[in-house]
């Protein structure tokens, strides 16, 4: 006999985005160029030189994505908020017509019954302020704060729950160490400082947010669990790195205070030492953690793969995604437990999970069918509700996406979308797996209950 799946009362269902993969019209309305603007103009830097000059068009197109949140009957929509639509400058001097395109997305999204959860950084800092330094610039901790206290004076109220970055792990892996995202540095030393001022800017905002909002705010971490290759020293020791360098390095001084030592050792005489005040500044009471998962990590020593010394292990007769993630569903599960029980079970919502196949590029007789992804939604579904029954606190969860996007610096050619989008038309198709997710908030979770939807 299945189990009955059954969900908290106050459990929310929503998906999610982020501004550059979907909005488009990046320089439209007084906005300024952002980093990811700047990046994706920049040859050879970008898969098949896409750009997200257009992406999904929500710029334009928002009103009928809020029509097909509404059909599928989402209770929400996580989205990101582009910092230099509001400040092109990235500080000083506000441009009202960004501020009036999220009071927009915001009045209209509630008028259909669906919670805005807004995110302030999701990766597409302004170029402006990356010509000063962008995150290697310690005064951008006071930028960022000036940057929320606007967004929360205007919208807090409507807006009941904040967070303000985005997986500062892949700003400073991808941006600062290794150079595959914007803006392209590839520098140890440089790596640290970036983490480090990612993080005072999240405390430095979190403290703006309890001057002047009345709701909640949080941070959001992509989490891979590690798993050891082998029981010897050596994959023992490397699985610790991996997770202190991607997993602890945020969370940690957010909860304690504190940096994992092992980060000194991963990078050497670059790590440096940190004043007391600034962990201090980090370390702000959250009302809640964002979890992004989509994979775990079977760590294995490797003395060539710098700065680490830890390669992963692919799994064989394993099903991957098109991004390369191995489905492994018992990894969230193990997440979720990992966060209760090393951080006092703080309140914690998937913001993101999904997957990319492979989906054709226009749809058959208006159907798109997914049903690797349908099964991946299931099965990590039913992976959130064995956290919850093993007492770990979730408030809700986020489907990563509701579009097909720009997919970062690998553009248009992995989708991740419940909704399929013909990039050529602009046609959004609800596939598959968007009905499947629907039937499954419908029925408020009972729906995973069956094996043959």
């Amino acid at each position: 006999m299945s189990n009955i799946y059954q969900f908290p009362d106050d459990f929310i269902w929503g998906s999610a985005t982020a501004a550059y993969q979907i909005e488009g019209s990046p320089l439209a309305d007084g906005a300024g160029p952002s980093i990811w603007q700047r990046f994706a103009h920049t040859p050879g830097r970008m898969l098949n030189d896409d750009n997200g000059d257009i992406a999904c068009d929500h710029y334009n197109r928002w009103r009928e994505d809020i029509g097909l949140m509404k059909e599928l009957g989402l209770q929400a929509y996580r989205f990101s908020i582009s910092w230099s639509r509001i400040l092109p400058e990235g500080k000083g001097r506000v441009n009202q017509k960004g501020v009036d395109f999220y009071e927009r997305l915001v009045d209209t999204l509630l008028e259909n019954g669906i919670e805005p959860v807004a995110t302030l950084f999701h990766w597409d800092l302004p170029a402006a302020l990356d010509d000063q330094g962008g995150w290697l610039n310690r005064d951008i901790a006071d930028w960022f704060a000036e940057y929320g206290r606007i967004m929360f004076e205007r919208l807090d109220g409507r807006i009941k729950r904040w967070a303000t970055l985005n997986e500062p792990w892949v700003v400073t892996d991808g941006g600062y160490l290794h150079g595959a995202l914007a803006p392209g540095h590839r520098n140890r030393f440089e790596a640290p400082i970036a983490s480090h001022n990612l993080m005072r800017a999240h405390g430095a905002a979190v403290k703006a947010y309890r001057e002047v909002g009345k709701h909640e705010i949080g941070l959001v971490v992509n989490i891979e669990p590690k798993y050891p290759a082998s029981d010897s020293a050596e994959d023992l020791a490397a699985t610790r790195r991996a997770e202190a360098y991607m997993n602890r390095q945020y969370l940690d001084p957010a909860f304690f205070g504190t940096y994992p030592e092992e980060l000194r050792e991963i990078f050497g005489e670059a790590w440096p030492e940190w004043p007391q005040d600034d962990m201090d500044l980090i370390r702000q009471p959250l009302d809640f953690i964002g979890v992004n998962y989509y994979t775990r990590n079977v760590a294995r020593h490797d003395e060539s793969n710098w700065p680490l010394k830890v390669s992963p292990v692919r799994q064989k007769q394993h099903t991957y995604t098109e991004t390369g993630w191995e489905v492994f569903p018992q990894g969230l599960t193990d997440t979720l437990v990992w966060v209760k029980e090393r951080y006092g079970n703080p309140k914690v919502f998937i913001t993101e999970n999904g997957a990319a196949f492979f989906d054709p590029p226009k749809s058959e007789n208006g159907r798109v069918r997914d049903p690797l992804r349908l099964s991946y939604l299931r099965q990590h579904l039913r992976a959130v509700h064995n956290a919850i029954e093993a007492g770990c606190d979730i408030g809700g969860y986020f489907v990563w996406s509701l579009l097909d996007n720009l997919e970062w610096s690998l553009g248009y050619s992995k989708r991740f979308g419940i909704v399929h989008v013909d990039f050529e038309t602009q046609t959004r198709t609800p596939k598959d797996s968007a009905r499947y997710y629907a039937k499954v908030v419908a029925s408020h979770g009972t729906a995973l209950t069956n094996e043959d939807d």
